[in-house]
């Protein structure tokens, strides 16, 4: 769902993978992708934000179209358009895991 607010277009993104940075393995890559997988968001956060109360990850973000990538790879947008079906099925757009 896209919106207008003065002027900034945005998109809902839903999470669809979680990674280990290669360079670091004590970080992590939250990748989130629009629900065709044609685009998609990359977050990283450090191993040890994830511990504690408070750190949970969003399941969904409403970004900025301007910060969004373009998937090229078929394969790889039919996933994340498989993945985020299953978590749209499975969670309200606040929820965090």
């Amino acid at each position: 769902m896209a919106t207008t607010d003065e002027a900034v277009e945005t998109e809902r993104v839903w999470l669809v993978e979680r990674t280990y940075g290669d360079d670091e393995q004590n970080m992590i890559i939250l990748t989130y992708a629009t629900p065709d997988g044609r685009r998609d968001y990359r977050k990283e956060r450090a191993l040890p934000s994830f511990t504690g109360p408070g750190r949970e990850t969003n399941v969904s973000l409403e970004m900025e179209r301007s910060n969004l990538g373009t998937v090229d790879d078929p394969d790889t947008r039919e996933r994340y358009a498989n993945e985020v079906d299953r978590m749209i099925e499975k969670h309200d757009p606040d929820d965090t895991l």
